[in-house]
């Protein structure tokens, strides 16, 4: 039948990208170390949290988490295009892995001082954006054209797994060992991801073939139009050409205003963990694990079925779908209730990463993947903190209601207006 045949097409899609020996190290670094950073959030909230003015101390982790990540971000797209992207992974890798490492090893000699967790917060939403751009912008060097939407789906799986494995573990580890053993093992992980990019074969460097692995030929006819040099004047000039292109700017301020809901969501999480629900720590991992449990259904979906006609358009009726989860937090004190609620907008949340990843892969010339993937993900990346900041005042004031009507309409007006635009 013509649905079993599509289906057992894109299974096979996934097999091809994952038999590339490449291209498998570098996920598999990339699943672990994210992992590591699932449990990392947990950890850094639930040191702050046991502080003196936990609360709002909170929300200024949340803005160090994510605020530096405008700043990183500028930083990472022209060193992802000039250098060996194996390289920049690995040495993104060690110095994060340095600073997660600092909380135990202080621990280890003394005491945490109270200033390290926003540090440690700080470094790694400065260089967050390393792997966040530098992996996409590699995919396509790794796998055969064909094959791109299974690899997007399979970054986002990896994103979701980790997200619902590594809080949940982080919780059950905090509770028995200690916040600083959660971040040692996150140290760990960024070595592992250092060297399974540098045993990646095949050169990532921007003046390497762009190419899949395993064909061979002339480079795509979108990278000979550009103009020689990748960081030339015709690349420039391309750059502000992405900025123009309205299926770019559309769905990336679409995703930028859903990540002020999720960055307030961030803060309303923990928050509800350690004052409204029962279990904690616990509690949070759990939350946090629904949501990534709603990411993977729904990448593993997006993944089998992508939308041929109208993508922008079915990306806008996901995100609205994704912004009722937001009200499910009136459910609160109930555990079951709130985490369905993650659940939601995890679940519908995903395809519009995975679809809109493709999107851009199709419009982004070779050259231009590292800044072009830098800019647009850093601007999406750079919202949460105005999340944060906006909703920190409301829990302060115990409105939670206002909070949760506040993430639903911040995550659906612009999906409303895109599905507005009859040109979408």
């Amino acid at each position: 039948m013509p649905a079993n045949h599509s289906v057992q097409s894109r299974l096979g899609a996934y097999r091809r990208a994952l038999s590339g020996r490449d291209f498998r190290l570098l996920w598999l670094g990339s699943s672990l170390s994210l992992v590591g950073d699932g449990m990392t959030f947990v950890a850094l909230t639930w040191l702050v949290l046991s502080q003196p003015g936990g609360t709002g101390r909170l929300g200024l982790l949340t803005v160090c988490y994510t605020l530096p990540v405008f700043v990183g971000g500028l930083i990472a797209g022209p060193v992802l295009d000039r250098f060996d992207k194996r390289h920049v992974l690995a040495v993104d890798s060690v110095v994060r892995g340095a600073a997660m490492a600092s909380i135990p090893i202080a621990a280890a000699v003394g005491e945490v001082p109270a200033v390290l967790p926003f540090v440690v917060a700080g470094v790694y939403g400065l260089f967050k954006m390393v792997p966040l751009a530098g992996f996409p912008s590699a995919i396509p060097d790794l796998v055969e054209p064909e094959d791109l939407d299974a690899a997007n789906a399979l970054e986002s799986l990896a994103f979701s797994l980790a997200g619902m494995v590594g809080p949940a573990l982080g919780g059950l580890l905090i509770a028995g060992l200690g916040s600083e053993a959660v971040l040692a093992f996150d140290a760990l992980s960024y070595a592992v991801f250092a060297l399974t990019a540098l045993a990646v074969r095949r050169p990532l460097a921007p003046d390497s073939p762009s190419v899949p692995a395993n064909t061979a030929g002339p480079p795509p006819a979108d990278e000979r139009r550009t103009g020689g040099d990748a960081h030339g004047p015709g690349v420039r000039l391309r750059i502000g050409t992405l900025l123009r292109d309205r299926v770019l700017v559309g769905t990336t301020l679409a995703f930028m205003a859903f990540n002020v809901a999720a960055g307030m969501l961030l803060v309303v999480g923990p928050w509800l963990a350690k004052t409204q629900l029962a279990g904690g720590a616990q509690t949070l991992g759990v939350l946090l694990a629904a949501l990534s449990a709603g990411e993977l259904a729904g990448a593993a979906a997006a993944g089998a079925w992508t939308p041929r006609s109208r993508p922008v358009r079915t990306i806008a009726l996901v995100q609205l779908v994704a912004a009722t989860g937001f009200l499910l937090v009136f459910t609160s004190p109930h555990t079951i209730g709130v985490a369905a609620g993650f659940l939601v907008i995890g679940l519908f949340s995903a395809p519009m990463t995975v679809w809109a990843q493709s999107l851009r892969m199709a419009r982004i010339p070779a050259p231009l993947r590292g800044r072009g993937f830098s800019i647009l993900r850093t601007l999406m990346q750079a919202t949460p903190p105005i999340g944060a900041a906006l909703v920190t005042p409301l829990l302060g004031s115990g409105r939670l209601g206002t909070a949760a009507i506040a993430m639903a309409l911040i995550a659906a007006l612009p999906a409303v207006l895109l599905l507005a635009d009859r040109r979408s």
